[in-house]
């Protein structure tokens, strides 16, 4: 049977996919927005702080809404995004007050059943980042064929691509 920690682990694996996901969504736009503002030819500090700071706020659903009027091609991943964004709502919301007392039930398999749902969440989550890095350029199915700075994710054994 699952202890409470194998759920908490799994729990903290879920919630790190949810901000590699929100990472990765504030980077598109924070290069779709320098881009806009002619960052790239003219670099001026303070506008790139702004953008920066604007973004850094945004909660993944307003992320993924801003993506989609900036971000070519995005559109084609409205469904994975939008389940993730549940997810992650339940997740960070509601998943242990759905759950109530599976946690510490000693007689049944509540723990089982609450790690076969954040294995799910999790799932759902890696498919959307996942779908975002391919924006970028980046295949995390084929790391092999990566730069070595995305190489590396994989090997700290945190996200399992």
């Amino acid at each position: 049977m699952p202890t409470v920690e194998d759920v908490y682990r799994k729990f903290g694996f879920v919630a790190e996919a949810a901000q590699l996901l929100e990472t990765e969504l504030g980077t598109l736009l924070i290069y779709e927005e320098a881009v806009s503002a002619d960052l790239i030819e003219a670099p001026n500090s303070d506008i790139a702080n702004d953008i920066y700071s604007k973004i850094d706020r945004y909660t993944l659903g307003r992320l993924i809404k801003n993506a989609k009027n900036k971000v070519a091609s995005i559109d084609k991943l409205e469904n994975l995004l939008a389940a993730a964004l549940t997810e992650r709502n339940r997740l960070s919301h509601s998943f242990y007050r759905e759950h109530n007392f599976r946690l510490r039930a000693e007689a049944d398999d509540g723990r089982a059943i609450m790690l076969k749902d954040l294995e799910r969440m999790h799932e759902v989550i890696l498919d959307a980042y996942k779908a975002v890095m391919l924006l970028s350029g980046i295949d995390l199915e084929k790391l092999d064929e990566a730069p070595e700075e995305y190489r590396s994710i994989e090997s700290l054994g945190h996200v399992r691509i």
